[in-house]
């Protein structure tokens, strides 16, 4: 069902539009290696996104979605959320083993990142400047989650031209085997696109895009699990805004987080499977 309905026909506007932020982020992303502007440019195509993914996420929705109370979508939520901690932290494990190189290119980074700048102003300008730098994170976080749009958009070409050129095998049933492929196909791009806009060593870059396709498998998986693009866009940037946190402010704001989820989860599924057992009796 849900593949039939990613594949239904697309507007010439909606077709544009998809291209538009899957190979317009990939050419803009690699030119932020070279130019300033082309980062304000990913980031407005990034922000266009939202307009885009509201009309895809209908296509992915099945028909029990819309009718989900406060408290399931909360769980939908916190148990996506769990799943991408604990999926997140095997990678990162996995990783520091096998990319040794990444690793120690990735710590410099958070290094130079979170070392305080600096203060040559007066008082005034300090606190605007730690405000613009709190803030431009956040944002930066923010859009971050965006790029589930740009994936599953990527998902909706990838199965209009497997529908286009395997239709025997569309009809014989093998629409899960396309959608595992897009998914996978997606999840190589999301680890490529994290080193697009840096120029680094080889080791560095398998490192890079093995350990991002990972994480965007993992992405991948909830979006198909959920059937909800927006869980999906807003798990991907409550992970980027906590990870900054603990980047900047406190070390452990991550698995803080991931724990006041986890108790959340633990406590709505005993009200909903209370209130489960009530209908039926009253059913009875």
């Amino acid at each position: 069902m849900m593949t039939t309905n990613l594949t239904e026909p697309l507007s010439k506007k909606m077709l544009a539009a998809i291209l538009f932020i899957t190979f317009g982020a990939e050419i803009v992303l690699y030119f932020m290696r070279y130019s300033y502007l082309a980062g304000t440019l990913y980031d407005a195509i990034m922000v266009s996104s939202f307009f885009i993914g509201w009309k895809l996420n209908r296509r992915l929705a099945d028909e029990g979605c819309g009718r989900l109370t406060k408290r399931q979508r909360t769980l939908q939520f916190t148990g996506a959320f769990l799943v991408f901690f604990i999926g997140s932290t095997i990678i990162n494990i996995y990783s520091n083993i096998v990319f040794p190189a990444f690793n120690k290119n990735y710590d410099q980074y958070v290094q130079v990142y979170t070392d305080p700048q600096t203060a040559t102003a007066g008082a005034s300008s300090a606190l605007f400047s730690a405000i613009d730098s709190v803030g431009s994170d956040l944002y930066n976080d923010l859009l971050a989650g965006l790029e589930e749009v740009w994936r599953l958009g990527y998902i909706v070409l990838f199965l209009f031209i497997c529908k286009k050129i395997f239709p025997r095998r569309w009809e014989n049933g093998s629409r899960d085997l396309f959608i595992l492929s897009a998914l996978f196909f997606t999840s190589i791009l999301f680890g490529i696109d994290h080193t697009l806009d840096t120029v680094q060593t080889w080791p560095v870059r398998i490192g890079a895009i093995v350990t991002f396709a990972n994480m965007g498998l993992l992405l991948g998986l909830i979006l198909l699990w959920t059937r909800s693009l927006w869980v999906t866009v807003i798990v991907h940037s409550v992970y980027d805004i906590t990870t900054t946190f603990s980047w900047n402010y406190f070390h452990y704001a991550v698995e803080t987080f991931a724990l006041s989820a986890f108790i959340l989860h633990i406590i709505l599924l005993k009200f909903e499977k209370t209130q489960q057992q009530q209908s039926i009796e009253l059913t009875d």
